[in-house]
């Protein structure tokens, strides 16, 4: 399994990012997949889950009405576009995947990618 985070950076508060996540070694129409954040010090953050389809999806409440996110399952690839940013929502973000889209804040895959820093900052 290989998950790869991309499009990170410096934005200022108000601005926007897309982040992007390549996935491979397993069947990705068959999970549902997930953005989680983490900061220094703190546990790991579930922000978003889309089913495998991409019908369904789900926010934490921080998040809610700014991001979305999205799926192509014909290229492996999941997204969250990221609008109207705030500070705490500087982290490194990372992807995963759960069998099921009612699974909380499980994360299947053990190998989590490198992550993609997000800074938000004037």
């Amino acid at each position: 399994v290989q998950l790869v985070e991309s499009g990170g950076g410096l934005v200022q508060p108000g601005g926007s990012l897309r982040l992007s996540c390549v996935a491979s070694g397993f069947t990705f129409t068959n999970y549902a997949m997930k953005w989680f954040r983490q900061t220094p010090g703190k546990e790991r953050e579930l922000v978003a889950t889309i089913s495998d389809s991409g019908d369904s999806t789900a926010y934490t409440s921080s998040v809610k009405g700014r991001f979305t996110i999205s799926r192509d399952n014909s290229r492996n690839t999941m997204y969250v576009q990221m609008n109207s940013m705030k500070p705490e929502d500087t982290a490194v973000y990372y992807c995963n995947a759960a069998r099921t889209f009612f699974s909380g804040s499980r994360a299947d895959f053990n190998s989590w990618g490198q992550g993609t820093q997000v800074i938000v900052s004037s």
